[in-house]
């Protein structure tokens, strides 16, 4: 048999050398794989074969050709082969292990890998049941030599993943030799971390035993690990702090992640409770040590410059161990807020403050990655009930909130050079966009946990939030060098000011609205905050980005202004001046959306105050409404939605005449324009044809010139001003909460046989007087989708019926333009504006049938032959209406 072996070995080794070499062409190189893979496949000389071309005289391609002979017999044949057959490749395997390689220094790493496989093969299909003294033969290697030992940690790391982690034997199996390792890890666990990393040999093997032991850190007995008083995890911690030219590697990264994931671990409390010895000097000083060395050492070089004058990136390696240690404390705080307070009765650690210091050294780091690392565990801190009393805690919570003053500030682009941040970004992430994308979902995070901070230090934070929007307020406009290119002097989303006014605003928005909240009457900071409303109302501008900051900060003092009725007209005039904003006035072009923007917020911003304060704002409600009639007065000044908008927040005001007749009357008044319109013969004549609505709002026009398309552009404008409006009457007109002002004002028209008042609304005498032409559009809309009206679309708007492109990324998850996408005006097509009209006008007509039980009750339910009105409306044509318009229905199913 030798000779035919021989024999073969030769050939095979002659072919992967045809295969290895560059200069072979690809017919020799596919005839040697052919060659080879059917050797593997049918020849009865494998194991032999493959013992000899692993030997450790053959040059490393060939042996680990000849290994990979025997992993394929193991893998494919082992059930086949004889008993005998089987224990003899174990034997030969095993002798690979003590005898068949090189010294660590010389041996090829993809050597040891295939070796490592062929026997955790073997214990898969073998261990524990043919093969129990497997642990103590892998034991007896160690004392081999540090070779060895290297490859019992790859073997027992590799055996850990498949059976663990990836989980790919058949369920038995795994569950049978799971069981075993869990029962034999005492004996691991002593074994694992017992080298001496002194030597550059042990080095290697320090190495793999921390990498075997990241596969099993995860799901061993919490007994394992916090044996003996934690004593692997103090090592840890010691090798952390190592000053050894090998720690100087990867290696202390891997030390990191040893203890954050043994830190992390879930499990009963008290087994958790020695965990807690992290937290002690000696602990966590080696911790603090070497995130001072990492930091040193990652964080000099992109804050330095060399003689050259070029900036230094950062060292990706100690960039890597930094952000692994930051696992470590967050996991520490993790277990701290679960321990303390508990049952197990573990108390507050006398060092807290050492702790809390590395944290917040994190939290102020200029890598935006390892910042939002903390705020999890920042937030969990604030929120423990016992901890967030703690005067360590309470003093650390007003540091907290200086740094995310400055954290806010979204620098740090990739692309840009403006702050020490966008070095670590150029390593963290790929493009502008996903940092941008990145840093929205940072910010939100942060929001979480000033949410929960000011509770503890409501005062402080709020003289912190004063403090930063007086800076601003006092500060020049900076623009930058990414200045706006709509009009000069004005800023981009990306200048200087606007980043930093941006940033202030979400911080105050979210620190006053919790100084309300958690801050008895008598203590809040009144004339502070008057104060600051007075600054900001004063404050002046035309940037439309900084405006909005302001119209925001408006929003969020106005509490103050509740407690000095006096400033009321001064916050109205700064809204009001704001609804009507432009950049360049009496401009032709589109308006930027940065504009748009400034003009809806001021909008909103008056219907919030209306709906949150109307007894407040009652008395100006004259004042109000004659400015809104004189901007009504010209039909051109403000957008439908933003006409709306005011009506919406007169109505909510008129909630509060607590008078039927009243409130009826101005409904009337206030409606009459649209009543007029909506029922004008004209109109009427549209909203009840296909034919003609198509005509009337221009989809069956193929060339448009510009004065048709003004024409049905107004067209379109005023069906949507009807609809806009009579939703908004029935969303906000309501009856008196209280049941004795509403039967006094005259809103109860009887009562039900249990006695309880029937409350009619003022707006329904209004609304129902709509509702056959709303039906009728409704109907018409259906029957726009059948065949012979899509064939009167023009091929201009053929796709006016499709779901639009901003709609189709939003539920794609698709991200939209971050860029400079606010100072280009906004200019849509023709199309995509017919495809808006459609889309929003069919959305709102359900939205009033969905709101109009419950603002008009019986008023609704008792019209005559409502079902089949409805029926004969919007449940026509069904078939035919594509399944994204259907999504409205949902409305009506909720009456």
């Amino acid at each position: 048999m030798a000779e035919p072996v021989a024999a073969m070995c030769d050939q095979l080794i002659k072919a992967v050398n045809v295969m290895m070499d560059a200069e072979s062409s690809q017919r020799y190189r596919l005839e040697a794989l052919k060659f080879c893979e059917e050797f593997k496949e049918k020849c009865p000389f494998c194991v032999p074969c493959g013992l000899q071309l692993a030997d450790k005289a053959q040059s490393p391609v060939i042996r680990h050709f000849g290994l990979q002979i025997l992993e394929h017999v193991i893998k494919f044949r082992w059930n086949n082969m004889p008993p005998q057959e089987k224990v003899q490749l174990k034997n030969c395997a095993m002798g690979l292990l003590s005898n068949g390689t090189r010294p660590i220094m010389e041996e090829e790493s993809h050597i040891k890998d295939v070796l490592s496989r062929i026997v955790v093969e073997m214990i898969k299909r073998e261990w524990p049941q043919h093969w129990p003294d497997m642990l103590t033969e892998l034991e007896a290697l160690t004392g081999l030599g540090e070779a060895q030992t290297e490859l019992v940690m790859l073997i027992l790391l590799r055996l850990a993943e498949d059976v663990v982690t990836f989980q790919t034997l058949p369920t038995q199996r795994r569950k049978d030799i799971q069981q075993t390792l869990t029962q034999n890890m005492e004996s691991v666990f002593k074994r694992v971390p017992s080298q001496e990393l002194k030597a550059k040999a042990h080095c290697r093997v320090g190495v793999a035993t921390l990498n075997t032991l990241a596969g099993y850190i995860d799901w061993v007995a919490l007994a394992h690990i916090t044996n003996e008083n934690c004593r692997l995890l103090e090592m840890l911690c010691l090798l952390l702090g190592g000053t050894a030219e090998c720690l100087l590697s990867w290696q202390e990264g891997e030390c990191g992640l040893g203890v954050g994931r043994a830190v992390s671990r879930k499990g009963k409390l008290e087994d958790r409770k020695p965990l807690m010895l992290l937290f002690d000097d000696v602990a966590m000083h080696y911790i603090l040590s070497a995130a001072q060395s990492a930091d040193g050492a990652a964080v000099a070089s992109p804050l330095s410059s060399t003689q050259s004058g070029e900036v230094v990136g950062v060292v990706e390696r100690d960039y890597t161990f930094l952000k692994r240690l930051c696992q470590v404390l967050c996991a520490l705080g993790s277990q701290l807020c679960a321990l303390v307070g508990s049952s197990v009765e573990v108390e507050v650690p006398a060092n807290l403050h050492k702790y809390l210091e590395a944290f917040l050294a994190f939290t102020t780091h200029p890598s935006q990655f390892l910042r939002s690392s903390t705020q999890i565990t920042w937030g969990t801190l604030f929120r423990h009930e016992v901890l967030s009393k703690d005067p360590v805690i309470v003093k650390m919570t007003v540091r907290y909130l200086n740094a995310t003053v400055h954290n806010l500030v979204k620098t740090g682009f990739p692309s840009k050079n403006d702050s020490p941040s966008c070095e670590y970004s150029r390593v963290d992430f790929d493009n502008n966009e996903d940092f941008n994308s990145f840093f929205n979902s940072f910010r939100a995070q942060q929001g979480e946990v000033v949410l929960s901070a000011p509770r503890i230090v409501p005062l402080e934070a709020f003289h912190i939030a004063e403090e930063g929007l007086q800076v601003q307020i006092s500060a020049p406009i900076d623009v930058g060098t990414t200045a706006s290119k709509t009009a000069e002097g004005l800023c981009s989303v990306l200048s200087p000011s606007a980043v930093q006014w941006d940033a202030m605003t979400f911080f105050s928005e979210s620190v006053v609205g919790q100084l309300f909240k958690t801050t008895d009457k008598e203590k809040l900071p009144i004339d502070q905050g008057m104060e600051l409303m007075q600054a900001v109302l004063n404050y002046s501008t035309r940037d439309p980005l900084i405006l909005s900051c302001v119209l925001t900060n408006v929003s969020t003092l106005f509490p103050f202004v509740t407690h000095r009725p006096e400033y009321l007209p001064q916050v109205l005039y700064k809204l009001f001046g704001s609804i009507t904003f432009e950049v360049v006035e009496e401009s032709k072009a589109p308006r930027t959306r940065s504009v748009k923007n400034v003009r809806r917020h001021a909008c909103s911003s008056i219907i919030k105050m209306c709906r949150d304060y109307p007894q407040f704002i009652l008395p100006c409600f004259d004042m109000l409404y004659t400015h809104v009639k004189t901007l009504f007065a010209n039909e051109l000044l403000l957008t439908q939605m933003e006409k709306c908008a005011l009506m919406e927040a007169l109505v909510l005001i008129s909630n509060q005449f607590k008078d039927y007749a009243k409130q009826e009357a101005f409904l009337q008044e206030l409606m009459a324009p649209v009543a007029q319109r909506w029922q004008s013969e004209e109109t009427t004549r549209v909203l009840w044809d296909p034919v003609q609505f198509l005509a009337h709002v221009g989809a069956d026009q193929t060339s448009i010139d510009p004065i048709a398309e003004d024409m049905t552009g107004i067209s379109r404008s005023r069906i949507s001003f009807c609809v806009y409006t009579v939703l908004g009457v029935v969303k906000r007109a309501r009856w008196p909460a209280d049941p004795d002002e509403a039967e006094a004002g005259g809103f109860v028209w009887g009562r039900s046989p249990s006695g309880a008042p029937a409350l009619r609304n003022p707006c329904s005498a209004q609304v129902l007087s709509l509702l056959p032409n709303l039906l009728a559009l409704i109907r018409t809309h259906n029957n726009l989708f059948l065949p012979e009206n899509m064939a009167r679309l023009s091929e201009t708007f053929t796709r006016a019926y499709e779901v639009m492109d901003v709609e189709k990324n939003l539920v794609l998850g698709l991200p939209q333009p971050v860029l400079d996408i606010y100072d280009s005006p906004v200019y849509k097509t023709t199309l995509e504006r017919m495809q808006g009209f459609f889309c929003t006008l069919y959305d709102n007509c359900f939205h009033i049938l969905g709101n109009a039980g419950p603002s008009l009750q019986q008023d609704f339910y008792t019209i005559d032959g409502l079902a089949e009105k409805i029926v004969n409306s919007a449940l026509v044509n069904l078939d035919n209406v594509p399944d994204h318009r259907l999504r409205p229905l949902l409305h009506i199913l909720l009456l």
